[in-house]
């Protein structure tokens, strides 16, 4: 492989801005090469035959020849001389550009990942020193010596911090909650005096470490002094990603607001234990960043003392040459070797305190490595998508055979094998495409692993999503062959079938043992569980990203809730099957559940404004809002299918549907950018073509795709994903219009709408996460910054 190949390929891409352009100067050393080849008259045969052959090979062949005087020779020869010392002079320059650049870059990250590191050292020590002193007294009290060694994150906590739970940093000292209900008052005085003297060690070890304390009085520190003044300087910030941390959060705040001399009265278990995890997830941040680094440091090294060799044989400069090559080597990303102090620093201390010295167990964390890839995962997505194919050929052939797919079939078995293939077929699809996304994420290498904060050793590849479809399918396919067998020979238990699949898939999703992909479901309902909970729990990029994805499948949730109503409401044994179809409570549960994945994104947003401020995530919420408007025009207008309602609706969709597109041009794809230099796009792109991008925007509108065909690069996969937007967008007007077809014909009417949603929703979540990719990138992140737990607050 070139080199020039093994450097794009292994660049950080969100630092490639501040890596040497090696293409660029790779240029510069072919255009001196060819100006010293002009200037020598001399080329190689092919050059010669292809020069032979060229609309200016003829032109010179067949002109009448002059005969050149020796002036002109002359002079022709200083200026191609010049010419070259010009190209010369102009590499030199520009290599000494990338080197000031990469220099300056270096030192900056260098001085960001130091300081960081000191933090992070500064916060473990008064972790080590609050958890080592609250152990002492804990088992000071109970008559046992103390094992004062710092816990690691995965061990139990002391008795004292796990068994009281909470301590309260009081006016005098810290006392448990428990002690003011003693009816002793020795004992209680005795716990105050403990207290007191607790608090003291507490603030002396902070104090060590650096954070200051007002209003303390001098004398203050020894057993039995007067009240301890303790509007300490510190407290402990715990993000509030859960509701019982919100709830906590807000009794805190309470009391510190009515306790204005305390920063932060309360210590309890959990805090302690987020406190000790934000620690390690940090140095886990940095150790990824000095390795990001070292990387960044040895790839440019490399390029350098590549372009030099090549510049060198070209221009015969050696002296030039080694005279720059001096200067890489003395340049601080070469010579520096405080990155690899610190990283071999973060080693010991994170195999110490949160790996019980077992350096495997360190660098599974600290280097998470990825699963390779084995055949064994393409000859099963062969397999199972084979099997599919030809079960689903002898379910159609046999259903037809059995006349269910006449107008005089069973009506009820039909509905079910519709709602529940459907089910299935759609999340299948929804895997599909998100495997297509992961091969293109991968090609135009977009870190979705860092955007969704992913561990590399658990994440999918684009073979995994596409083993988890075909088997959905294959399965699915072959229940409903086995269904159709028991019912046409007569079997009464044949309807069970389709409820033992449904048991089965619940099952398979919250198995806890480790197969079947078990950190990604269990990934997948935590994520789940925040939607639904919004917005009591911290929006990440996941679960938001998520949600979007809800929002295209509410046919999904609407076969869902026909499954549920048919199976667990005993419909197929005690109830007609009209009762989850007609029923009033059926029809207003439905529109409840097309009305629930804007709410929860709504949420979302105002979740993310409370903590961010932005008035963006308002206009955001604002467009989920205008979508339940609309869902409920659209319920005013089925109780009440006046002309009026019906302009209402078409008012109120297509207000809605103009929001969306709107939004998803300019806030999630970063299209329309004024003064850009590409016209109507960003500044920065992705794919190399950029008539794909128009095509995008141009057949967003339609939103309407008739088929899909193989993906074979990325302008075809782009090309074949782009006609599915408007139209689907305007799925609602088929609510409006009333056109007569039978009842498996509208079946499939709207399956097909549903269909064509999601796979326009796999084409929308390329352009966002590459929306969000440059965005990182613009800002040079490649690691995520965890927030530190203690935190020195500002006095006056």
């Amino acid at each position: 492989m070139k080199f020039s190949r093994e450097y794009e390929a292994s660049i950080v891409p969100e630092w490639k801005a501040a890596f040497v352009d090696y293409k660029r100067l790779k240029k510069l050393v072919k255009k001196i090469k060819v100006a010293r080849r002009d200037e020598d008259g001399t080329s190689s045969d092919a050059d010669a035959l292809v020069a032979g052959f060229s609309v200016r090979g003829l032109a010179a062949r067949f002109a009448p020849k002059v005969q050149a005087s020796p002036e002109d020779e002359e002079e022709s020869s200083d200026s191609s001389g010049e010419l070259l010392r010009l190209d010369e002079r102009k590499f030199l320059e520009r290599a000494g550009e990338e080197l000031d650049k990469v220099s300056s870059f270096y030192a900056t990250k260098e001085a960001e990942l130091l300081a960081r590191g000191d933090a992070l050292i500064h916060q473990l020590r008064i972790l080590a020193d609050v958890k080592r002193i609250l152990a002492d007294h804990a088992a000071s009290r109970r008559g046992r010596p103390s094992r004062t060694r710092f816990m690691p994150a995965t061990a139990p906590l002391p008795p004292a911090i796990s068994g009281s739970g909470r301590f309260l940093l009081s006016a005098s000292g810290l006392a448990s909650p428990q002690s003011m209900s003693d009816g002793s008052v020795e004992l209680h005085q005795a716990q105050m005096t403990e207290g007191a003297t607790m608090a003291d060690e507490v603030m002396a070890a902070l104090e060590g470490n650096g954070v200051s304390f007002v209003g303390k009085k001098d004398g203050s520190r020894g057993r039995g002094a007067g009240p301890l003044q303790m509007p300490a300087s510190v407290r402990i910030d715990i993000p509030t990603t859960n509701p019982g941390r919100t709830a906590l959060k807000v009794w805190e705040e309470l009391v510190n607001v009515l306790r204005k001399d305390y920063a932060d009265p309360f210590v309890h278990r959990k805090k302690i234990q987020h406190a000790e995890k934000n620690i390690r997830d940090a140095f886990m941040a940095l150790h990824r960043g000095l390795e990001l680094l070292k990387k960044f440091s040895s790839l440019n090294v490399k390029a350098f003392t590549k372009i030099l060799k090549k510049f060198v044989k070209v221009s015969e400069q050696q002296r030039a040459t080694d005279l720059f090559s001096e200067k890489v080597k003395g340049s601080s990303f070469s010579t520096s070797d405080k990155a690899l102090q610190l990283a071999d620093e973060v080693e010991s201390l994170f195999m110490k305190h949160f790996a019980g010295n077992d350096r495997m167990v360190a660098m599974k964390y600290l280097k998470p490595q990825q699963p390779r890839s084995t055949h064994m995962i393409t000859f099963l997505v062969g397999l199972f998508t084979g099997t599919f194919v030809s079960l689903f050929i002898i379910y159609a052939i046999s259903a037809h055979l059995s006349g269910i797919f006449s107008s005089a079939g069973n009506t009820a078995y039909m509905g079910v094998v519709y709602h529940i293939f459907s089910m299935f077929a759609l999340i299948s699809l929804h895997c599909f495409l998100y495997g297509c996304n992961l091969f293109m994420w991968k090609n135009t290498r977009i870190n979705q692993n860092f955007i969704f904060d992913f561990a590399p050793n658990t994440t999918l590849t684009h073979r995994d999503a596409f083993l988890m479809s075909a088997s959905i399918m294959c399965t699915v396919v072959a229940t409903l062959v086995i269904n159709l067998f028991l019912r046409n020979v007569g079997a009464s238990y044949a309807k069970v079938v389709p409820g033992t699949l449904i048991v089965v898939s619940m099952g398979v999703l919250v198995c806890p043992f480790n197969v079947f992909y078990r950190s990604t479901r269990y990934y997948f309902m935590r994520v789940m569980r925040n939607i639904v909970f919004s917005p009591f729990y911290k929006v990440l990029m996941a679960d938001f990203f998520m949600a979007d994805q809800l929002t295209s499948q509410i046919p999904l949730l609407r076969h869902m809730e026909f499954t549920a109503c048919y199976f667990m409401a005993g419909s197929f044994t005690a109830n007609p099957y009209e009762t989850c179809t007609n029923s009033q409570e059926y029809k207003h549960l439905a529109y409840v559940i097309s009305f629930l994945p804007y709410y929860w994104r709504a949420m979302q947003c105002l979740r993310r404004y409370l903590e961010e401020h932005d008035t963006n995530q308002l206009a955001n919420a604002a467009k989920y809002v205008s979508a339940m408007v609309a869902a409920v025009v659209r319920f005013k207008y089925s109780a009440t299918p006046t002309s009026f309602w019906a302009s209402m609706v078409i008012i109120s969709s297509s207000g809605a549907t103009l929001y969306q597109l709107y939004w998803d041009f300019v806030k999630d794809w970063g299209f329309f950018t004024r003064k850009s230099k590409n016209r109507w796009l960003r500044d920065e792109l992705i794919l190399k073509n950029k008539s794909v991008y128009y095509f995008s925007m141009v057949l967003h509108f339609p939103r309407l795709i008739y088929s899909t065909i193989s993906i074979q690069d990325r302008s075809t996969y782009s090309f074949t994903m782009q006609v599915l937007n408007l139209v689907l967008r305007l799925g609602w007007t088929v609510s409006v219009m009333e056109i007569s077809v039978s009842i498996n014909q509208t079946r499939l009417l709207y399956f097909s709408l549903a269909s064509l949603e999601i796979i326009r929703r796999g084409h929308w979540n390329f352009y966002r996460l590459e929306n969000e990719h440059l965005n990182n990138v613009g800002k040079f992140r490649a690691v995520k910054s965890v927030p530190l737990p203690f935190r020195e607050l500002e006095t006056d």
